[in-house]
């Protein structure tokens, strides 16, 4: 990231940081060098600006839908902060190429494995392509979990601050135990890793991964 990319991303932390109360004690846990697959809930848009600004200067890029480089404001933050554009629903190869690019330069590569926002700000099924992209990159996986920031539009309307928070979770590492790595075994492995997203979240925000006596760790090796 450029000096103008940096520079846009302390002055977004700032307003940010005037309209939000974040509470960010955990990000201290995400380490401060090599590449990091950090993946989180996405419970609304605000959340990312956020994360992103906050893990500054740590260099940090991640993955967000190509329809967002439609509208130019968003086009041009995005470029500035080398934000990798994603056709979701697709295997998109070049953002694989870009991400495993970037991780090698020990870049933080930031991911949603939801896909898509949970509406109601309760967890939705994840989506497996996290998976290929750790076995290929062998990164250390962090999972983060926010909450928050799916009151954000309502409370601005209200001139209120929102009460945003980050928590951090263990880092760990994909280990498939030499099993063949099917479609079935890559979900499988999906879902262990958002039980560990959703071990850090109130229950309520949960979602579909709200009963913890079914997480397990079979594939997920700690460091």
């Amino acid at each position: 990231m450029g000096p103008l990319g940096l520079f846009l991303g302390y002055a977004c932390r700032l307003g940010l940081e005037v309209m939000c109360r974040v509470d960010k004690s955990d990000l201290h846990k995400i380490p401060q060098k090599g590449p990091v697959i950090a993946y989180s809930n996405h419970t609304g848009s605000i959340e990312v600006p956020i994360i992103f600004t906050e893990l500054l200067p740590r260099p940090v890029t991640g993955l967000a839908k190509v329809e967002t480089w439609d509208g130019w404001f968003l086009n041009f933050i995005f470029n500035q902060w080398e934000i990798i554009p994603i056709h979701r629903g697709e295997a998109d190869m070049a953002a694989m190429r870009k991400s495993l690019e970037a991780l090698e330069k020990g870049c933080i590569l930031g991911i949603a494995p939801e896909g898509t926002r949970n509406k109601t700000g309760a967890m939705i099924k994840a989506q497996p392509g996290i998976v290929t992209l750790a076995q290929r990159s062998g990164a250390t996986l962090i999972p983060l979990g926010n909450w928050g920031g799916e009151n954000f539009l309502k409370n601005l309307k209200h001139l209120k601050r929102t009460e945003f928070n980050i928590r951090v979770g263990e880092p760990f590492k994909v280990n498939t135990r030499g099993e063949r790595v099917t479609g079935e075994l890559r979900q499988r492995i999906a879902d262990e890793m958002m039980y560990k997203v959703a071990e850090l979240l109130p229950e309520r925000y949960r979602g579909v991964y709200g009963d913890l006596e079914n997480a397990t760790s079979n594939y997920l090796e700690k460091l």
